[in-house]
């Protein structure tokens, strides 16, 4: 029966994705493990460490698909160790080439290695998706170039923006995750067959050449010297995936408070009989944006527990070796919903235009005060228009009048501007400055990175 919320059958697609579940599993964890010990068992075969038809019927007879891990927990119990159960039974499997499995490699060798491989699948997945939020948010941004809204400072309306501009921010922090994601990869993607202390000292001369070949048919990069103390790898991955899933709970975040009634210029995708609540039928509540939002910092936490892994005891020890076990799959698991979650939520989300302008227009005014401002400075200097306009405004404000009125009837002011020229300043589509040309500078840079295309020829 399941324990954590990930595995659940009610709840699991809340913080998790199946595909990520399923690349997380005991299962390919075992399969990972198993694939690693093949390709060892190879590449000392064709070096003459171990007989060559040991190595080719061990990598005939492995199957990680008919190892009963049941029975293998059962064994791990009596054995007190995360490896030495799965060699038994992969050694019973193999026959008599069973005497030949693991040879010269030690049990974090091993699972570090199957851990890298893990993180290839995970990655494949994260940077598929990503690129699939970042197109979502290329479409949104384009959309609405030119929809005005009000952009808020301190929770307050301040200034007219376009809501295409706000996306395009989004659209350029995903652009940075992308470039992100595909500099860790080399470094990620590094495997470890080095023996007890990464010396070697079980192989000798020839173990560094075992070690190459091993990972070459992994896939993976050869390091320039043992890593099992050195868990910055695992940290820089964790910390990318913070800055992902960052975005993704900001974003959420946003379109949640954009959504709320009073303000309600947005929604996000509603179906058919979706409940917002079992006792007031009305709600159409934010339930895609609260979970968006809501998984970064389980996710955040997580990720401390990679960074205090850095932390080894000499060469190596347990300690925080296992806390991996447990952060590496939240992490990705976590960040998988997310942007599974984020995609559907873009694709779907409807922009309340109207609203929107209706906002722009709820001070009566006051939101172009700095047009004003700004424009009555040239006759006056800008520092005697602050002190004539902040007058205006708090009249306006405390007393409940339109801005155009107090403004006209200011005696120092009505003589240096006109109705005419009000009528423009305080027009909201007059004073966007250039959030339509950043919009398209933002799509321009976003499609030359190259990160905006299908990721199958990435090398992932």
């Amino acid at each position: 029966m399941s324990s954590h919320p990930i595995d659940f059958l009610l709840l699991g697609n809340n913080f998790g994705t199946p595909e990520m579940r399923e690349i997380w599993s005991e299962q390919n964890r075992l399969t990972q493990q198993i694939n690693v010990e093949v390709a060892l068992a190879l590449a000392e075969g064709e070096l003459g460490v171990i007989p060559q038809q040991a190595a080719l019927s061990i990598a005939e007879l492995a199957n990680a698909s008919q190892l009963n891990i049941k029975d293998i927990a059962a064994s791990g119990a009596q054995m007190k160790h995360s490896l030495m159960p799965v060699l038994t039974a992969l050694q019973q499997q193999c026959g008599d080439a069973g005497e030949y499995i693991h040879y010269g490699a030690t049990t974090q060798d091993i699972i570090d290695t199957a851990t890298v491989l893990q993180l290839a699948q995970t990655l494949k997945v994260i940077v598929r998706d990503s690129t699939a939020v970042a197109n979502e948010l290329k479409a949104l941004a384009r959309e609405h170039q030119y929809t005005l809204m009000t952009g808020r400072t301190h929770g307050m309306q301040a200034l007219p923006t376009t809501f295409g501009f706000k996306v395009a921010v989004w659209l350029d922090e995903f652009i940075r995750h992308l470039d992100r994601l595909a500099a860790i990869t080399p470094r990620l993607l590094t495997g470890n067959i080095s023996g007890a202390i990464s010396t070697y000292a079980a192989l000798g001369e020839v173990g560094p050449e075992v070690e190459r070949r091993t990972l070459a048919r992994l896939n993976l990069s050869t390091p320039n010297i043992g890593w099992q103390a050195a868990r910055d790898r695992f940290s820089e991955y964790a910390s990318v995936a913070v800055l992902i899933s960052g975005t993704l709970g900001k974003i959420g975040n946003e379109l949640y408070n954009l959504m709320r009634t009073e303000i309600n210029e947005v929604e996000e995708p509603f179906s058919s009989g979706k409940i917002g609540s079992t006792t007031m039928p009305h709600k159409r509540n934010p339930a895609a944006l609260e979970g968006l939002a809501s998984l970064t910092q389980p996710l955040l936490h997580s990720a401390s527990l990679i960074y205090q892994s850095m932390h080894v005891e000499h060469e190596r020890d347990a300690m925080s070796w296992r806390a991996e076990w447990l952060a590496l799959p939240e992490i990705s698991i976590y960040l998988s919903a997310q942007l599974q979650n984020a995609q559907s939520i873009l694709s779907g989300l409807t922009v309340n235009k109207a609203r929107m302008l209706a906002n722009l227009q709820m001070q009566d005014g006051l939101l172009l005060s700095e047009k004003v401002m700004f424009e009555v400075g040239k006759k006056l200097g800008k520092q005697t228009a602050h002190h004539l306009v902040y007058e205006c405004a708090m009249q306006a404000f405390e007393k409940r009048h339109a801005f155009k009125t107090v403004l006209l009837a200011h005696p120092v002011l009505a003589a240096c501007i006109t109705e005419r020229d009000l009528d423009h300043w305080l027009d909201p589509a007059h004073y966007t400055g250039c959030a339509a040309q950043k919009v398209d500078d933002v799509i321009r840079f976003a499609e030359q990175s190259g990160h905006l295309t299908s990721p199958e020829g990435s090398g992932l």
